[in-house]
Formats: structure tokens, C-alpha cells, sequence
């Protein structure tokens, strides 16, 4: 069992930024793939970024690329998201996810996730 812990969501102006951070428990967390995924109201969740379990490796949505930066520190057990320059549009709950047997190296897909974290909302004011 793998619990994820969210920190760090909060209410910005737009144009401001906020630092996302997900705690995990077990001992094989450098081994899993992470993931933030968000959801607005009345949206599907979607994909916002991912790590390669090295933390070598990222993708991110087409929405939030070159904005976001995703990282992780293995020793620490956490996986951390940086979020500049926010639009009202990013507005969410954001949730972080775990894959422990990741099938590529970065994943993208909900369904590719296995534990999911609380969230953590999110609000961009205009």
C-alpha cells in the first residue's frame, strides 16, 4: 500500500506561483513512476505532468508546458510541482499519483496509476 500526501495548493493571483509537493510512504519509491494529474469542476481528470522513477525523464501537458516543472528527490520520498505564470485556467484539485510497476517510462494515462493522493485545490484568480 502506497499513501500519497499533497501540500502546498493555495490561492494566487494570476501570474503568480505555487509549489506543489507529494509525500510518499514505502520503501520502493524510487523505483515508482509519479504524476500530477488535476480536475476542474464539471472536467475530467487530466494529465499535468510525469517523472520517470530515476527522475531523469518528464512529460508534461501541452497546456502547462514550459510553465510547470515537475522533479522528485528519491531520498526524501517526494515528488514536487513547480507552477509559474498561472492562469485562471489552472484553476483545479490537483492530485498527485503513483505507478509502481510502470510499463513506460513516463506515464501519462490515469488508468496507468495505481494510488492516488487526496488533492489539493488550487484557485488562480483573475
Amino acid at each position: 500500500q502506497v499513501q500519497l500526501v499533497e501540500s502546498g495548493g493555495g490561492l494566487v493571483q494570476a501570474g503568480g506561483s505555487l509549489r506543489l509537493s507529494c509525500a510518499a510512504s514505502g520503501r520502493a519509491f524510487s523505483s515508482y513512476a509519479m504524476g500530477w494529474f488535476r480536475q476542474a469542476p464539471g472536467k475530467e481528470r487530466e494529465f499535468v505532468a510525469a517523472i520517470s522513477s530515476s527522475g531523469g525523464f518528464t512529460n508534461y501537458a501541452d497546456s502547462v508546458k514550459g510553465r510547470f516543472t515537475i522533479s522528485r528527490d528519491n531520498a526524501k520520498n517526494t515528488v514536487d510541482l513547480r507552477m509559474n505564470s498561472l492562469k485562471p485556467e489552472d484553476t483545479a484539485v490537483y492530485y498527485c499519483a503513483a505507478d509502481v510497476y510502470p510499463l513506460v517510462i513516463v506515464p501519462t494515462r490515469r488508468l496507468e496509476y495505481d494510488y492516488w493522493g487526496q488533492g489539493t485545490q488550487v484557485t488562480v484568480s483573475s
